[in-house]
């Protein structure tokens, strides 16, 4: 090398791009030419290769050692060629590390072949089927049976989907080739749809194929298919999101375990219900015999929050709203079964219903959630109790005599469904008599437009639970939306504007005899629905005459319609409903007969023409036409948007449609909603859009001077009232910077204008306490607040812990304080600070839904209850990794700690990243499995042979604890971090892979529903 002249040297200079010379070519030569041929193929780098080899042969003294590559690259392939007697380990067509896709053409390899010579090379096999057929079996059975003789896990989930399985096939899965089947029973919807194969092997050449076919013999070899050939090679990212989301769904619940020993009578029933003629399955079917019936996971989050109002709140009656078909019913019983193992007795119960119907189906959805086919006694028409012990009785029964021979206090509890008839003279009388311990109302519409509401006069105003939207139709118990939101140009900017809604006289004015509106209606019908003429619609209007004009403008326009008010005749009404069914009619347009008479399980269609910033009036418009039905492939929304005033918020409805905070919501609007609901669309056309981003803009801007200003109008000094009157929300008052209750007061001349000293560092910390959700935190920290606060040497131990939560709360660096006592001391002086962050606390535990548990064991003496939220502060005080004058919790940003005085490992785990911090993996690193079990990755630098990777294997036996706090989102909505959820304690399970670890960690107790909701890959 040394013999190369400059002009060979300035060659190479030009190449390298350094200024080479001997004693400097071989740092840099070696990188670049590396660098050069990785960005080559195989060939290629031969070619290349050879090239400078030939180059460098020509240089003096170099020949003799350089050796060009003469052959171009080879791939080793096994030796043996028999994988076992009759089966060939024929490679698959497709190499371990490409993609393709296979149509079963004529040039194509059939997927059945490449399926078999996968099989003969996998180390692990998943397969995720509709159904499974006896040939298609049979078309893999060779490579299965030899597959079962090398001791290859099989896993196969399937469905009873259209009766299309054979069970026999399935025996054979389980029986012939060592396979653990799941399989989903579900009736209720076509849930899975999924056809794919996962090989997993031991290599890392990972291959999957996902598409078209089931396992039959049409799909494997000769059906117009397609499949996708992956590779965790060419799709790392895609076949790690197979692998996660396959194990979400084998460790979900609706996927049950298959023994051909004991399911196998179970099966045929599923299979043969599942298979009959659409229109004659028995949907009133709960269970099969001596099956357990589990709650769906938005009925396991309503009857949480029901209790919470009862355990919180002390409220022994409480109102259920959720739309129809969602199990009002079974919640009910489950409700009961819960109330009877409180109490260790058994409770005297009446249920009470308006049709006979109703009452024998919910007799049976009782019968089954308590196990007893005898639980139960008709009361109706000529059926009377013996016992009198647990009574369905209708409304009509409970008259005169029969209603006073019974004591106000005979029975425990008692429970009214559709409890919008509450406001009848008969509903009255009864829930006038009686004195339960408990008294549930069911509805799935509480507020009538009659102008009477049930919540205000039985339940003081408050709804205990409501359902969920999105947990329903993530459950798939609703029938999918399409939410079109229409410009139709009317200005309501004038409109008169009363507590918190328009004036409906003013509405009433504005859209009656509003042709050009009414035409804009019509043409959007004609538009959206896919055949007008057959379509089966509801119109909510905002008054009688808005309703007889909107029908009579839609008769002119060819459609037949009618309007329907409480001054509607009975036989009208009921034979309009029923031309609605029929079809005779096309649209009923109505103001106030939202519950009787309404519930048409066929309505496609609704006409939103009245305006409602209210989520429950909205949600309960909606539920008209949410339920499912073999007829209805979708329902059709149609909601008008106007120019509205800046008071109006579009934000409610659309926060209850998509479960999103208002900052994320503005985002979804601008990229249309690309996140929702299996089956769900909202569309809005480009000005609809570009108002209601104005209008929620709006409400993002609004400053602390507007604020002032409206504190000043609605004149209230206490929190809660200005929320009530106003309609606002608790963050809208901390969204600024500095921006709080005790300064909007003295901008307000409502308070002094000046505060103490201090009193405007602590006004900004008072966000801190908007999660503060459980009764003891919320008690502690009022208390150590109060005016007459103990000092800090009086508390016992864990007051003392609660009052060190609230220290770092408030001063996360520590203040600058020598002692908690000097900290805490010095809040004696703000008044006013005090008394709002009293008013907050009590405010967040009245909006409190999740039930606090506490933690027991080794923890029980620790300030924390599982179930609660925290900040970061709380949580390291808490487990004493805080003090003054060592850590402090301000400075930690991790997502794990050991805290060695307590042997314990806390895991902090953020679910949905930030854009900056999100890739397409990111969401399957960390993700619920199921109610009881959590997959969650370490840090990268973890390894299961690392010390720490050994102690989360073995911390049973090592005697360490794991505790898992759990939060959705990194920031709220207003800025500051968002706080975590206590899971609880967790459990080692098993865990894939090192650097990171990929841990399975199973829940001491059961994460709330709502939180599986948000958390799991697949819904539950």
């Amino acid at each position: 090398m040394d013999q190369l002249d400059a002009t060979g040297w300035r060659a190479i200079d030009d190449v390298v791009g350094v200024d080479a010379s001997p004693h400097v070519l071989s740092r840099h030569i070696a990188n670049t030419v590396r660098q050069v041929l990785q960005r080559l193929k195989p060939a290629e780098q031969v070619v290349a290769a050879n090239h400078i080899l030939e180059s460098i042969s020509t240089i003096e003294g170099a020949a003799e050692w350089v050796d060009v590559i003469l052959d171009g690259p080879r791939q080793l392939l096994a030796v043996a060629e028999q994988e076992a007697p009759g089966v060939y380990a024929i490679r698959p067509a497709t190499p371990l590390s490409d993609t393709a896709l296979i149509t079963n053409a004529s040039e194509d390899p059939s997927l059945g072949s490449e399926l078999r010579a996968e099989l003969a090379t996998a180390d692990r096999v998943d397969l995720l089927c509709a159904f499974v057929k006896w040939h298609g079996l049979r078309v893999l059975e060779q490579a299965l049976t030899a597959a079962r003789d090398r001791g290859v896990p099989i896993r196969v989930l399937t469905t009873t989907y259209i009766g299309a399985t054979e069970r026999r096939a399935l025996d054979r899965l389980v029986r012939e080739f060592g396979a653990e089947v799941k399989v989903n029973y579900e009736l209720r919807s076509t849930r899975l749809h999924a056809k794919a194969w996962l090989f997993r092997r031991t290599s890392g050449f990972d291959t999957a194929y996902v598409g078209s076919s089931n396992l039959s013999k049409a799909a494997l070899l000769e059906g117009l298919e397609w499949n996708v050939r992956l590779s965790s090679v060419a799709t790392p990212a895609v076949l790690r999101k197979f692998e996660a989301t396959f194990d979400a769904y084998w460790s979900e619940r609706s996927f049950e375990k298959y023994d051909p020993n004991t399911d196998a009578r179970r099966l045929d029933e599923a299979l043969s219900q599942a298979g009959a003629p659409s229109g004659r399955q028995d949907r009133s079917i709960i269970s099969l015999s001596g099956l357990e019936v589990r709650p769906y996971p938005h009925q396991r989050d309503m009857l949480e929050r029901l209790e919470v109002e009862r355990t919180v709140h002390k409220r022994s009656r409480n109102l259920l709203v959720a739309a129809t078909g969602t199990g009002k019913t079974v919640m009910a019983a489950f409700d009961y079964k819960h109330l009877r193992q409180k109490h260790g007795r058994d409770l005297r119960l009446l249920f009470v219903a308006h049709r006979k119907e109703i009452l024998e189906q919910s007799l049976r959805v009782y019968q089954n959630v308590l196990v007893d086919a005898n639980f139960g006694e008709l009361f109706y028409s000529g059926e009377v109790p013996e016992n009198w012990a647990h009574v369905f009785a209708s409304a009509q029964s409970l008259k005169g005599q029969a209603l006073s021979r019974l004591a106000p206090d005979h029975f425990d509890v008692i429970v009214i469904d559709e409890f919008h008839h509450g406001t009848s003279d008969t509903y009255r009388r009864i829930v006038r008599h009686f004195t339960p311990k408990e008294l549930l109302g069911l509805t799935a519409t509480p507020e009538r437009m009659d102008g009477e509401s049930i919540r205000d006069e039985y339940f003081d105003g408050r709804i205990a639970a409501e359902m969920r939207l999105w947990e329903a139709l993530e459950n798939e118990l609703l029938s999918p939306f399409h939410y079109f939101g229409i410009t139709d140009n009317t200005d309501l900017s004038a409109v008169a504007w009363k507590r918190g809604s328009y004036d409906t006289g003013a509405l009433d004015n504005l859209f009656t005899g509003n042709d050009a509106r009414a035409r804009i209606v019509v043409k959007a019908v004609k538009e959206k629905v896919t055949d007008p003429g057959t379509m089966r619609a509801l119109g909510f209007c905002v008054s009688v005459a808005h309703a007889h004009f909107m029908a009579d403008f839609f008769r002119r326009a060819g459609l037949k319609a009618v309007a329907l008010s409480g001054e509607t005749p009975q036989p009208e009404r009921r034979a309009a409903l029923e031309e609605l069914r029929t079809g005779a009619i096309q649209a009923i347009f109505s103001v106030d007969l939202f519950n009787e008479g309404l519930d048409i399980p066929d309505v496609d269609t609704l006409l939103l023409l009245r305006p409602t910033s209210s989520a429950t009036v909205f949600l309960q418009q909606l539920g008209r036409g949410l339920r499912r039905t073999e007829n209805k492939a979708v329902l059709t929304v149609l909601d008008f948007i106007g120019q509205h005033r800046k008071e109006f918020r579009f934000e409610t409805p659309l926060r209850a449609l998509t479960n999103l905070s208002r900052n994320r919501l503005l985002t979804s609007i601008e990229r249309n909603f690309p996140q929702l609901p299996s089956g769900c669309h909202i569309v809005l056309e480009k000005k609809a859009k570009e108002l209601i981003l104005e209008n929620i803009r709006s409400q993002l801007k609004v400053n602390v001077i507007q604020l002032a200003r409206e504190v000043a109008d609605y004149a209230e000094p206490r929190l809660a009232d200005y929320l009530e009157e106003s309609g606002r929300e608790i963050r809208d008052l901390y969204r600024g910077n500095g921006n709080s209750w005790t300064g909007l007061l003295r901008r307000a001349r409502l308070l002094d204008s000046t505060g103490p000293e201090g009193e405007a560092a602590l006004l900004k910390r008072v966000p801190a306490f908007l999660h503060v959700d459980d009764l003891t935190r919320v008690s502690a920290y009022t208390r150590l607040l109060s005016d007459d606060a103990p000092e800090y040497d009086q508390l016992d131990h864990r007051d003392q812990a609660y009052a060190r939560m609230l220290f770092f709360s408030l001063w996360p660096l520590g203040g600058g304080f020598s002692s908690y006592a000097e900290g805490l001391e010095t809040l004696r002086a703000q008044h006013a600070f005090r008394d709002e962050v009293r008013q907050v606390l009590a405010h967040v535990l009245k909006q409190a839904d999740h039930l606090p548990i506490p933690l027991g064991g080794v923890h029980a003496d620790l300030p924390l209850t599982m179930h609660a939220s925290y900040n970061r502060e709380e949580i390291l005080t808490a487990l004493h990794e805080a003090e003054l004058g060592g850590f402090h919790p301000g400075n930690f940003r991790e997502g794990a700690r050991w805290c060695s005085s307590r042997r314990t490992d806390v895991l902090f785990v953020t679910l949905e990243k930030d854009e900056k911090e999100f890739s397409p993996e990111t969401r399957f690193k960390d993700y619920a499995l199921n109610e009881a079990e959590f997959h969650w990755e370490s840090q990268n630098q973890i390894s299961e042979t690392s010390s720490t990777g050994i102690r989360y294997q073995s911390h049973r036996q090592k005697e360490t604890h794991i505790l898992l706090f759990v939060r959705r989102y990194k920031r709220t909505d207003i800025g500051g971090p968002s706080p975590w959820m206590l899971l609880g304690p967790v459990e080692y399970v098993s865990h894939k892979g090192s650097n990171p670890m990929g841990i399975t960690w199973k829940l001491k107790h059961e994460m709330p529903a709502d939180v599986l909701t948000y958390s799991a890959i697949a819904p539950g």
